[in-house]
């Protein structure tokens, strides 16, 4: 990542698209790239546009991780189903979470590709790290997000969220992931800024997105 160049909102994708395809591999043959933010920060939003600018590259979504008894607690399912396949050039086979049927579902292949995404709460945790290429961290406060989280997902979802607030809380305290971010994701009026990050490993010559407007709800 050692090319100087400005992005405008509208091409910010586009243009990390290309600098991940930069990057040495980091997971065996994968590039892995984590997506992570406050529930409702825009997560799922973004990982779509930025999984299509990548030609389409596969996508884990941790909420297909995680389960009503383990919010945060899957780390080692993750590893054992996910990173360890990957880091041997395999495709790997895990048991997506069914949150209405509350059991997790029949085993989905996730191709060792030249990128894989991993969007979700918890994708730039302290074990994850070390298998990835890049942290993206979606730039919006936790109040905020969980307030577009709750107005998204409606009456049907307070009770969930009554109790995933204070553990997203305790999870960013002890284990948290902005401080390790490659790279922050705002979403503005047209598009996205990305902005360095507080690790700083973006490269000698970090690159700016800007953008006018306020913040746009995705």
């Amino acid at each position: 990542m050692n090319v100087p160049f400005r992005s405008t909102p509208q091409s910010a994708v586009r243009d990390l698209a290309s600098r991940i395809h930069g990057l040495p591999p980091s997971c065996g043959p994968v590039r892995l790239v984590g997506v992570d933010g406050h529930a409702g920060s825009g997560k799922t939003t973004f990982t779509g546009q930025l999984a299509a600018a990548l030609d389409g590259a596969p996508v884990l979504r941790l909420d297909d991780i995680a389960s009503h008894d383990e919010l945060f607690g899957w780390t080692g399912r993750l590893l054992d189903q996910v990173i360890e396949p990957l880091r041997r050039g395999r495709t790997a086979q895990y048991a997506p979470y069914d949150w209405g049927a509350r059991r997790f579902g029949p085993p989905r292949a996730l191709p060792a590709a030249p990128v894989v995404l991993v969007e979700g709460v918890g994708a730039g945790r302290r074990v994850l790290r070390p298998h990835l290429a890049l942290l993206l961290w979606m730039e919006l406060p936790g109040q905020e997000a969980w307030a577009r989280g709750r107005s998204r997902d409606g009456e049907a979802q307070r009770e969930f969220w009554k109790g995933w607030i204070p553990a997203e809380r305790r999870h960013f305290s002890e284990d948290p992931s902005r401080p390790f971010a490659d790279l922050l994701v705002r979403q503005v009026e047209k598009g996205y800024q990305v902005l360095p990050g507080p690790a700083g490993t973006g490269g000698p010559d970090p690159f700016l997105t800007h953008g006018d407007g306020p913040p746009a709800v995705c």
